[in-house]
């Protein structure tokens, strides 16, 4: 099946959108660490993965890249933020500056247990980087210092984001609409 034929996709954001925003997302944030030499970028496998090679290509400060997976439990899309971790850091984050990136974030509670989680580690600071945010399902409220796009509560793919394994390759979000 070709997905940019998928009558069950509506697009969202395009490409050239896409690009666009991660462009300026990575803008800011070389303007805010330009006299940092010590920042970890921490991807959340695997949706992450997308946005942040894109974003990496656009920052003009040093880093370290790292990554952490994690594996949530229940109904995907209501897992209620019970996570696992199934892929720690390698990077000691200890007295580091860290810039934790995902993919989206909805109703909070996976990146509020991340957030603490990391912060048990004892960085310099920890910042966080979305994507796509989701503020009308948050359950928990969570700090959020570099935004891409606010989405309205629909179920979305594309740009590493999934359903069922399918359609992260996509290089647009699109809704996935409902038989």
């Amino acid at each position: 099946m070709e997905y940019s034929q998928d009558n069950s996709l509506e697009i969202l954001l395009s490409e050239e959108e896409i690009i666009a925003r991660v462009s300026r997302l990575g803008e800011e944030i070389s303007r805010d660490y330009a006299n940092v030499d010590d920042l970890v970028l921490v991807s959340v496998l695997r949706g992450s993965v997308y946005f942040v090679v894109d974003l990496s290509r656009c920052l003009t400060v040093p880093f370290t890249l790292d990554f952490i997976g994690i594996n949530k439990y229940g109904n995907t899309k209501d897992s209620m933020g019970i996570v696992r971790i199934t892929k720690d850091l390698d990077v000691n984050i200890s007295g580091k500056n860290v810039l934790l990136l995902e993919d989206i974030v909805d109703t909070g509670l996976t990146l509020n247990y991340l957030l603490k989680n990391l912060r048990t580690r004892n960085p310099l600071s920890i910042r966080v980087c979305i994507f796509l945010d989701m503020p009308g399902r948050r359950i928990v409220d969570v700090p959020v210092d570099y935004r891409g796009v606010e989405m309205q509560d629909v179920f979305v793919v594309g740009y590493g984001l999934d359903y069922q394994e399918r359609y992260r390759n996509l290089k647009y979000i699109a809704a996935l609409k409902k038989d």
